[in-house]
């Protein structure tokens, strides 16, 4: 019997997933989730064989959930199913050891096989998302260029990003500015745009 945590912030779909997956014979949904952090907590209790997870979730998105899967319950495979599916999530999410990526539009029958195979040690990945991944190309921005742009995604000034990067107002106008020109944009709410569409924030 494969062991499997479910973690979405949304109840409809999450109890819908559960109800599905309890369908299959060889799958047994042993906890929910409702937030990342919560979702850490319930892996650590019921130490599932799989855990799915949604990829934008309160508190920990998905792929940091994994991270932390990876690190307090390493037997554990990761599959994330999310509604944006864009190229720098996927990246993001197989250098963190997802071995499984879908669309929310998988029926439950792929995500069961889905399940399956990552529970066996393999990956799956949706054609259509590593297509997307693949002619994305890498992010040009550096770490802090990317994190000093996602701060500056919720419209928060140069000064409130300093303060909350630890960073001089100064050198928050440089990473703009380098993110600004990388991208190839007139200015930072559309390098936000751009980073955002790519998945690179």
């Amino acid at each position: 019997m494969i062991r499997v945590l479910l973690a979405d912030d949304e109840q409809l779909i999450r109890t819908a997933l559960a109800t599905l997956v309890g369908l299959e014979d060889d799958v047994e949904v042993v906890g929910q989730a409702a937030s990342g952090p919560e979702a850490v907590a319930v892996a650590r209790s019921v130490q599932p064989d799989v855990a799915v997870l949604d990829l934008q979730m309160p508190g920990l998105d998905g792929i940091e959930v994994a991270a932390a899967l990876r690190e307090q319950v390493p037997g554990c495979g990761v599959v994330i199913v999310t509604g944006h599916g864009r190229p720098g999530h996927l990246k993001r999410a197989l250098a963190t050891g997802v071995r499984g990526f879908l669309p929310k539009t998988t029926s439950a029958a792929v995500l069961a096989s889905v399940i399956r195979t990552v529970d066996a040690g393999g990956r799956h990945v949706d054609p259509e998302l590593a297509a997307d991944a693949i002619a994305a190309g890498d992010s040009p921005l550096t770490p802090r260029e990317a994190d000093v742009l996602e701060l500056a995604a919720g419209g928060a000034s140069v000064e409130e990003i300093a303060v909350r990067a630890s960073l001089s107002p100064g050198t928050v106008r440089n990473y703009l500015s380098a993110a600004v020109q990388k991208l190839g944009v007139a200015n930072r709410h559309e390098a936000v745009s751009r980073a955002q569409a790519a998945g690179w924030i």
